[in-house]
């Protein structure tokens, strides 16, 4: 269970609280769901391989979950992740003058549930990058474990959420860039509304196959609005809708072209996850009034398939 408290997302001290509290609800929520054995791994433990010493079996905990869990020493924990995210206009909608935890634009929602995932790679001793991009690579900082770094990231995480985003996006460009510099294995998760100008679908995902070199596993996190993106929700007054990051204008009435809309952006979601999977990326739609769960399950079951 996510809180449903009303919160600034002004200052990084609330973000980090955020982050934890969304991590705490999340576990809580886990305990009591099929997925309980992964919740057991926040702590210091993680599940028993057949065929390895019985030593540091903790029977407690199999008395209480009725499965083999064992001790988590600090030298086993060596995953690497990095986390991109996608800065450009398109992402910064809609527009909300003051963030909470559930009002939310796209760079909100993906900035918050970076910070959570964040909080998880702390508690399981993991390293964290941080890649932001627009145009062109506006940030990047390497994989690292330490408070300091951690905090450097939450810092520019919070920028974010302060500062609009008038810049076009050069997603294909940019991917190619950061995956020269990831040298080491990672984890990688990109945060993106896959909205890109003047640029052939196959170049952007020739940039997703990119970021799959060096073994790195890659989830796309395809953050969107629902209600607005997806069902093309508003009302039959006549309306001025601009492209963002293009200029483009165009006035209609939304029920006029509603149901062809929707029917071309479902095409739209389930081609681009057809190709993921040809690609071997895993495909994830985030809806940003749907919560975090679906980020952090993802997390949970790559981390587990890439140890």
């Amino acid at each position: 269970m996510e809180s449903t408290s009303v919160q600034q997302l002004s200052e990084i001290n609330n973000l980090e609280l955020l982050a934890k509290q969304v991590v705490e609800g999340f576990i809580t929520g886990m305990h009591k769901s099929p997925f309980h054995g992964f919740s057991v791994e926040f702590a210091e433990h993680r599940l028993y391989n057949s065929g390895e010493s019985t030593q540091h079996i903790d029977w407690k905990l199999y008395a209480k979950t009725k499965k083999l869990f064992v001790k988590r020493f600090e030298e086993e924990t060596n995953l690497r992740c990095h986390l991109i995210i996608d800065n450009s206009a398109s992402m910064h909608f809609p527009v909300i003058k003051n963030q909470t935890l559930n009002n939310l634009s796209k760079i909100g929602f993906s900035v918050v549930a970076s910070a959570s995932l964040m909080e998880i790679l702390k508690r399981q001793r993991d390293a964290v990058g941080l890649s932001i991009y627009s145009d062109k690579n506006d940030y990047y900082a390497p994989s690292k474990g330490s408070d300091r770094h951690r905090r450097m990231l939450l810092a520019q995480l919070d920028e974010l959420l302060n500062n609009s985003s008038k810049k076009t996006t050069d997603t294909y460009k940019v991917l190619h860039e950061i995956s020269e510099k990831i040298h080491k294995r990672s984890l990688i998760f990109l945060f993106t509304d896959m909205f890109q100008i003047n640029t052939q679908e196959n170049e952007l995902l020739d940039a997703l196959r990119h970021l799959k070199y060096n073994k790195h596993e890659v989830v796309l996190f395809h953050t969107y609005d629902g209600k607005l993106e997806l069902e093309f929700d508003f009302d039959n007054s006549p309306k001025k809708f601009v492209d963002v990051e293009s200029g483009e204008e165009i006035n209609l009435y939304a029920t006029s072209v509603k149901k062809h809309y929707k029917k071309t952006e479902e095409n739209y979601f389930n081609d681009l996850k057809l190709k993921c999977m040809q690609y071997k990326i895993d495909y994830v739609p985030v809806d940003i009034h749907k919560g975090f769960n679906q980020v952090l399950i993802s997390y949970l079951i790559s981390r587990r398939r890439f140890l």
